[in-house]
């Protein structure tokens, strides 16, 4: 292809895109292909000799987009927000145009000095301390693939500064802490590195977050079994609930233990953080205050695309002494000299991508109002969801609602449902979810707190409206009688 078959497929590239936008709406929320369907209809090789690129465009439209579920949809309640902004493709499409590994600030300068600017940008925006920002000359920022390289890469650093400062612990010795509402990374952490971990319960009297007291009582115990605890991977907004971990509390209770590494996660929620008013709830004054480290997505509820993971921590020797790793031939002279940052040795691998470029474009393009205000007005349409729940003579709430997200279940009735046990509301809901999994016009997930299946919902799409949250409600009802209807019949159901 040359640079004129370039320009006349970008064209159509770009049209096609938007005519999907255009028809987004009006798409099923789920594939209706069944597991291998591609396989039957592309060839088992690649061909011998090149095809037209409008053949390829076309299979593009008629093969792959059928096995695309798309979480831009309007109607898309499930799991969490994932980002797509016609400023981050154009960021995307730039990058892609320019791609180099970036893995030193002389593989092209731009890439990181932007990545600095924007790291930094971003903290302002979410009221981040001075001592998270670049121009610290201390901490930092930079942007990681998700939360889960995050999270590796603080246990990683993490695991190295613990080492250093007791150099006759045993692998087997150190231990991950997170808690039931942890997301599944910090266990996937643990597994990567042959480490140990403890999960700490947490109660619904809590709101599903840590207290400082449990975590106190667990580090006692693993110290006087010979256990070196050397991590807490604490979470402000979890997955499966919205939980926040009472970060005041178990920075003090850390206090005590200053080689333990305080990593918070707000992957989904953090990005709130640019709205002053969600500030407390979030902690944000423990997170400056107590945080060795803070990683959030902006390719969930952050406008950018996927992928891009901003992670800060306090004090950028942290993750340099752990991941440094310069053969002669990446050195360089501004390397050495220490007057550049080389990203490479703040992350896992040693290329990376220009994902700076979306992070400005999208913040240029909506300015730090425009953010907010996406930010707010899925709040307000997940309160007049939560106002459609509270009001329901169907649905309860399971805990206290988080931003954008609310976590409810289905059940009989105040009298019906004080004689059920737990198992047989939890096959009403299992019913219930079947049922709203089996439509084609609306997506939700499910979890479980303390043993119940309960349903999520939440709002991040910048193209859901008001009109889709009371649809999206309406539907819900319309289901939960035919789930009543089943649950009274004799049946068998797998929870």
């Amino acid at each position: 292809m040359d640079i004129e078959q370039f320009r006349k497929a970008g064209y159509q590239a770009i049209d096609n895109i938007c005519d999907y936008f255009y028809s987004l709406g009006d798409k099923p929320l789920v594939s209706p292909v069944e597991p291998g369907y591609l396989s039957k209809l592309v060839p088992s090789s690649a061909p011998d000799a090149g095809e037209d690129f409008d053949q390829i465009s076309d299979d593009f439209k008629e093969l792959i987009l059928p096995g695309i579920t798309p979480w831009q949809h309007p109607s898309f309640f499930a799991y969490f927000p994932t980002s797509c902004t016609f400023e981050g493709i154009l960021g995307d499409l730039y990058s892609s145009s320019v791609s180099n590994p970036g893995f030193n600030w002389s593989a092209s300068p731009a890439c990181t000095e932007l990545e600095v600017i924007v790291m930094d940008w971003a903290a302002k925006l979410f009221g981040l301390s001075p001592a998270f920002y670049n121009t610290s000359e201390v901490g930092g920022g930079v942007i990681q693939t998700t939360a889960s390289d995050s999270v590796l890469v603080a246990v990683v650093a993490a695991r190295s500064r613990y080492q250093k400062a007791h150099p006759n612990t045993r692998i087997e010795e150190l231990v991950v802490y997170t808690t039931t509402q942890t997301h599944a990374l910090g266990k996937k952490a643990a597994l990567i590195l042959g480490l140990q971990i403890r999960v700490l319960e947490v109660s619904s009297d809590d709101e599903f977050g840590l207290r400082g007291d449990n975590l106190r009582s667990s580090l006692e115990k693993d110290k006087q079994a010979g256990l070196k605890p050397f991590i807490f991977i604490a979470t402000v907004g979890s997955t499966s609930s919205g939980a926040i971990d009472n970060l005041q509390e178990i920075g003090q209770t850390l206090d005590n233990y200053p080689n333990i590494w305080l990593h918070v996660d707000a992957a989904w929620a953090g990005v709130a953080l640019s709205c002053p008013e969600y500030r407390e709830p979030l902690r944000l004054a423990d997170i400056n205050e107590y945080a060795t480290s803070f990683c959030t997505n902006f390719h969930k509820w952050g406008l950018v695309n996927f992928d891009c993971s901003g992670f800060w921590v306090r004090d950028r020797k942290l993750l340099t002494e752990a991941l440094d790793v310069t053969p002669l031939y990446l050195r360089t002279k501004e390397g050495d000299a220490g007057t550049v940052i080389d990203y490479r040795n703040w992350q896992l691998p040693l290329g990376r991508r220009f994902r700076a470029l979306k992070v400005w474009f999208v913040l240029r393009s909506y300015g730090v109002s425009g953010f907010q205000k996406h930010i707010r007005e899925c709040i307000d349409k997940n309160k007049t969801f939560i106002g459609l729940v509270i009001n329901s003579k169907y649905f309860k709430l399971v805990t206290e609602p988080s931003l954008a997200l609310t976590v409810f279940r289905l059940l009989p009735g105040k009298e019906s449902t004080q004689a059920q046990t737990t198992e047989r509301l939890n096959e009403l809901n299992q019913i219930f979810f079947d049922l709203i999994s089996s439509r084609k016009d609306l997506m939700l997930t499910k979890t479980s707190l303390n043993g119940e299946v309960c349903i999520r919902f939440v709002v991040g799409s910048s193209r859901t409206t008001l009109d889709h949250v009371i649809r999206a409600y309406n539907i819900l009802e319309e289901e939960a009688n035919k789930a009543l209807q089943l649950w009274a019949e004799p049946h068998e159901v797998a929870v």
